[in-house]
């Protein structure tokens, strides 16, 4: 699937917002690939959104799902208390802590019936029939992995594809197993690294993320042996993302390091340092969704208030590299800076 791309890019599947069907239309009207992502959303969301994607563009695209993770039992009452002071800072009310599973089943079935070309999945595994279900009607099967471990894990399952992602990819880690001893969630890997580790362990095609935002990255990933980028951060900016005016204006101001935390979902994810960040990150318990559901409302009334302090302004290591404008014309400039960078290097070789 991906190796046959034109333009060896895909936008990554970003929950919350930004990954509209608009964009993923862009995208693949520039050649390229684009995922919606069904985490957060409905079943019924999620088919009005592949209905629009494939009404905009006769392109290839495909659709993330979050794995259900293990229910936590670990104590909330402490982390409440923190989350219910912010909410009264902003003229809010907490969300519940609940479990749930994201509503897996349902969207499962409707990929299912959707016929949607590639599925990947994010923070596990899915179990195998469900990979059978997905290969009877011709869809392409992907697992994003952290380690290669968990390529070798995805590999025995029969999948088709694996998203390498490294450390330095903004939002979610998308670790199989959240170590809650760890801040980070587990071991920690460069994209480099992750690749070549991941390839001594699996024949399938790998697809690299995490701090690509320009063209170089594009060709470096490629020649260390992906068939395919998958940038997100390169395309919060983009005309057509759906990212929150409060997070795109502190991505153009820049100034800020990013940090892994568990602050704002109970599961480790990259974003910009901000006060809620640094407050509340030591306190997070490992509870996802439960802190998903918690502090959704203060970080919609943060941004809603043009104050970032409290939102999670998830992004990559080099966010502050990544420019706005048409997602085609981002396309476009990837693929021309990743031509010139291999032109560069070849003369290095010869």
């Amino acid at each position: 699937m991906f190796d046959s791309l034109r333009v060896p890019v895909i936008a990554a599947p970003m929950a919350g917002g930004p990954s509209t069907p608009e964009l993923v239309a862009a995208v693949g009207r520039a050649g390229a690939f684009g995922y919606l992502a069904g985490g957060y959303l409905t079943a019924a969301s999620l088919a009005e959104q592949i209905t629009t994607v494939r009404r905009l563009s006769d392109a290839a695209f495909g659709v993330n799902l979050f794995v259900p993770g293990i229910r936590s039992t670990v104590d909330l009452s402490a982390y409440v208390e923190r989350v219910g002071h912010e909410a009264r800072r902003y003229g809010t009310e907490a969300g519940e802590p609940r479990w749930d599973d994201d509503g897996y089943s349902a969207k499962l079935d409707l990929l299912v019936e959707a016929r949607v070309p590639v599925v990947s999945f994010t923070f596990g595994l899915p179990s195998g029939s469900d990979v059978d279900r997905l290969h009877e009607v011709g869809t392409t099967v992907v697992v994003t992995v952290t380690s290669p471990e968990e390529a070798r894990q995805a590999s025995e399952l029969g999948v088709d594809a694996l998203c390498v992602q490294g450390f330095e990819a903004g939002g979610h880690r998308s670790v199989f197993t959240d170590d809650p001893d760890d801040p980070s969630g587990g071991p920690l890997y460069g994209l480099l690294a992750g690749l070549r580790l991941c390839s001594a362990v699996t024949d399938l095609p790998l697809v690299a993320a995490g701090g690509l935002v320009r063209g170089a990255d594009v060709a470096a990933v490629v020649t260390a042996g992906a068939v395919a980028a998958q940038l997100g951060t390169a395309f919060l900016r983009a005309d057509e993302a759906g990212t929150n005016p409060t997070q795109r204006e502190a991505l153009v101001a820049g100034g800020r390091p990013t940090a892994v935390t568990r602050a704002f979902s109970g599961r480790p994810a990259r974003g910009l340092v901000n006060r809620f960040l640094r407050e509340h990150s030591d306190h997070a318990p490992a509870a996802y969704p439960q802190l998903h559901r918690l502090t959704k409302p203060v970080r919609a009334a943060s941004g809603q208030a043009g104050d970032p302090e409290a939102m999670s302004l998830w992004a990559g290591q080099t966010y502050t590299l990544a420019d706005g404008g048409p997602a085609e014309r981002i396309v476009d400039r990837l693929w021309d800076e990743a031509r010139e960078a291999l032109r560069r290097s070849s003369r290095r070789f010869a």
